[in-house]
Order: C-alpha cells, then sequence, then structure tokens
C-alpha cells in the first residue's frame, strides 16, 4: 500500500538512491532537492517521503515559495517537484498511486491550499501520463526548463 508522510531525517539512506542520467534531466535527487531547499532563505517547502508497505520508496516536494508562480498566479497554490521513486521500485505503479493521493495530503495538511501546480518535461512521456491519470490538467500553457520544454499542469483541490 502506498502512503504519503512528511521527511523524517530517518528516511535520508532510504531516498538516497541513484538516478540514471535519463532520469536525472528531468528531476533532482532527494538528496539534492533537500540541498537546494535547506540554501533558499524563503524556504516554504515541505519534503514528502512516498512509502510502499511502510518502506520508503520515493521522493517529491511540496513547495509553497516564489516559484509557483512561475505557473500560477494563484497565491493559495503548492508547486509539486522533484518526484521520484527508486529505481528498484519503479513500474509497480507507486508514482502514480502516490499522485493520486497528493490532493487528499494537501488538503489534510494545508487547509488553505486550493490548488498543486507542477511542469514536466515533454520528453518525460511516462510522468506526464501519470499526472493526466491522476487529475492534473494540461491547458496548453508550456515553458522552457533546465532540460527543454514542459507541460504546465494543476489539479484544483
Amino acid at each position: 500500500m502506498v502512503t504519503l508522510a512528511f521527511f523524517n531525517p530517518e528516511d535520508l539512506v532510504a531516498v538516497s538512491y541513484t538516478l540514471d542520467e535519463s532520469q536525472l534531466r528531468f528531476t533532482a535527487s532527494a538528496v539534492q532537492a533537500l540541498y537546494n531547499i535547506e540554501k533558499r532563505e524563503d524556504s516554504d517547502a515541505f519534503p514528502i517521503t512516498i512509502f510502499e508497505n511502510d518502506s520508503p520508496a520515493g521522493f517529491f516536494l511540496l513547495d509553497f515559495g516564489h516559484d509557483k508562480f512561475e505557473l500560477t498566479d494563484n497565491k493559495n497554490a503548492v508547486l509539486l517537484r522533484s518526484l521520484s521513486v527508486n529505481p528498484q521500485m519503479q513500474g509497480k505503479g507507486i508514482g502514480k498511486k502516490a499522485m493520486l493521493k497528493v490532493d487528499v495530503f494537501v488538503k489534510e495538511n494545508f487547509k488553505n491550499c486550493t490548488e498543486i501546480v507542477l511542469a514536466v518535461n515533454q520528453k518525460n512521456n511516462s510522468a506526464y501520463h501519470i499526472y493526466l491519470e491522476a487529475g492534473y490538467i494540461y491547458d496548453g500553457k508550456t515553458r522552457i526548463g533546465r532540460s527543454g520544454p514542459q507541460y504546465l499542469m494543476y489539479k484544483k483541490l
């Protein structure tokens, strides 16, 4: 069973898995994402651990900082970023199951949040389809990210 929880430092070893070059083109490793939010002065980001049967299996950030305004004007939105699943556990639907649970997790823990936004690289077809299946909407907006064009997606809560 897939569950989500706020990151605990005890999870660090389990989420310090290595992503291959093709995955690192599209997302940050958990270690890099944690480093990035530590060095930001305005950090309103919350690291989240994805669990599969009580074992850490993945990671992402819920970021309420200024970066979300590149995707939305909604001050009550959160940016979902740096999603990854341990390569040894990929192909089991863990990422999709986690994305189906994010909106409930956000509603329970961030009462004022009304929207989840994200950007997914246009070449990351599998992630794009996972987001669509999880109810995220792509309405034609794009931007250029560090690895090329990205679809801007959102989900109203």
